[in-house]
């Protein structure tokens, strides 16, 4: 890959960024406010009332006793509607691992390669979540700095059944392994996802090596970053919540919006794969040859069950089964099938025939575009968004790759890249209660704060997005170094050539 290249490649990644950016001056606001999942939340517990005083003399009070202190109020327990949710939305995630991503990135390449993208996707699912289990969710939910938690729950010590952690409602809670399973869930189909752009070419011991070390450096910090914070019962008055702010996440305190994932989950994996297209370089005969997806049957499938897993992905993100559940539940229905719709029309118009694969790959850029936003924009603003990722994505399979000059085999830049900055930045715009939004909720008033700048949240927006870029773009280029130096990234010509399934695996999809 010339420097020439590399440096085309830096400026396009930028005239994507600001070209869905805010290019107005910056509007800084005055203090940083939680987002809540929720447009409203729970009114905090009612306090135990205080004990009367005795009508008595002095002396009478002095010599009695002390009045027995106030009873404390009940610690909340779990909402079983909310437990249960919690549970099958986790179950709906892992399906868009296993079998879904799987079966989706499977029909896009050859045949000889197919069982290589369904055993990574295997390995790292199991792989992730017993990184999760060991360090992951500590160093990703617990107080430590505002990049990077602590140790506290390694192995996660001290959880039991009965543990439990707080959601976006003032005195409601949910168990606290339901919660660990969840975030284990996307931290697993975010590093797979990355294994689309390099497709076809890679040795299997290095996809597992870098996995390892990207989900340590790139992903746990980025999930810190943006979503932890103390819950919404630290957030009692102002000094209470400047306090809670401070112990957050880096980009949480700058009141970052990402409902779902779109900077941890999309941007993050898409950089890493963009970087891995160039550094571990082009398929044998890229360009020459037509490299035709195997079978687009079994994409749609894929791609199916990727939509319908998505519903826990968004609507269990609100951690509750409440209004906002169902808002981001309906809005990942209407953003994807708009995508569907406009990537569809787009290719018809610009081909002259619509595709499966196009339509496929429009529902995977609408559900991407409308993670970051699922529970903060409205109906209206989750239709306008997919229908823009629909076109936008589009254009970042086609243009924007040809301007990268990489073979990101399966377009996880194009889509979730893109996607995933188009529906991060706009988030910013739709999420104003004035377009039909939640706009941020403020846990001191119990109230949506009244000062919603959509200038001053685009900006905001726009700094998680170049965050996520530098982190998973330099930690992404290390890793893959590194991996190339111990045991090498890239089969030999033989075996590529051959198929991974049976260079690697010794076996074969089909027969």
């Amino acid at each position: 890959m010339s420097m020439k290249k590399m440096f085309s490649g830096a400026l396009a990644i930028g005239a994507l960024i600001l070209a869905v950016g805010f290019t107005a001056p910056a509007q800084a606001q005055d203090a940083p406010k939680p987002e809540a999942a929720a447009a409203t939340a729970a009114a905090p517990a009612a306090a135990a009332p205080a004990a009367a005083a005795p009508k008595a003399d002095a002396a009478a009070a002095a010599a009695a006793p002390a009045a027995p202190a106030a009873a404390a109020a009940p610690a909340p327990v779990p909402n079983k509607g909310d437990t249960a949710w919690m549970l099958i939305s986790t179950a709906f995630v892992i399906l868009m691992t296993l079998p879904g991503l799987g079966l989706f990135y499977g029909g896009l390449v050859r045949s000889k390669n197919m069982l290589s993208v369904l055993m990574q996707c295997f390995v790292i699912f199991s792989l992730i979540y017993i990184l999760w289990f060991v360090y992951g969710y500590s160093i990703a939910f617990t107080e430590g700095n505002a990049f990077f938690g602590g140790f506290d729950r390694l192995f996660l010590h001290g959880l039991t059944g009965d543990s439990t952690t707080g959601t976006f409602s003032k005195g409601v809670v949910i168990p606290e392994l339901s919660f660990v399973a969840f975030q284990g869930a996307f931290a697993a189909i975010t590093v797979a996802l990355i294994i689309g752009s390099f497709a076809e070419r890679v040795k299997f011991s290095a996809v597992i090596l870098f996995s390892v070390l990207w989900f340590t450096f790139s992903y746990l910090p980025m999930a810190h970053m943006v979503w932890f914070w103390p819950g919404p019962d630290a957030f009692t008055d102002a000094a209470a919540a400047d306090k809670a702010t401070a112990a957050s996440g880096w980009l949480f305190q700058k009141g970052a919006l990402d409902f779902a994932g779109g900077t941890v989950v999309h941007i993050n994996a898409a950089v890493a794969g963009l970087v891995g297209s160039y550094v571990i370089g082009k398929r044998i005969g890229f360009g020459k040859e037509a490299f035709k997806p195997h079978s687009l049957t079994l994409t749609m499938v894929g791609a199916s069950l990727l939509w319908f897993g998505w519903f826990g992905f968004n609507a269990g993100s609100a951690l509750e089964a409440n209004g906002s559940a169902a808002l981001a539940f309906v809005n990942t229905i209407l953003a994807t099938a708009a995508a569907v719709l406009s990537w569809s029309f787009g290719e018809w118009i610009g081909k002259g025939k619509p595709s499966m694969l196009g339509a496929a790959s429009g529902a995977v850029a609408g559900l991407v575009a409308i993670t970051p936003a699922a529970g903060f924009v409205g109906v209206i603003g989750a239709v306008v968004l997919g229908l823009i990722a629909g076109l936008l994505c589009l254009w970042g399979v086609s243009g924007l790759k040809k301007i990268l000059g990489s073979d990101d085999a399966l377009d996880v830049f194009g889509v979730h890249g893109v996607g995933g900055i188009l529906g991060a930045i706009l988030t910013g715009v739709f999420a104003a209660p004035s377009l039909g939004g939640t706009g941020i909720y403020d846990y001191v008033t119990n109230a949506v704060a009244p000062d919603y700048s959509i200038g001053g949240q685009v900006w905001i927006q726009f700094q998680g997005v170049l965050t996520t870029v530098i982190v998973s773009g330099v930690v992404s280029f290390i890793a893959y170094k590194i991996v190339d130096v111990v045991i090498g990234l890239r089969v030999t010509e033989e075996e590529e050539r051959e198929g991974l399934d049976i260079s690697s695996h010794g076996e074969s999809a089909y027969h």
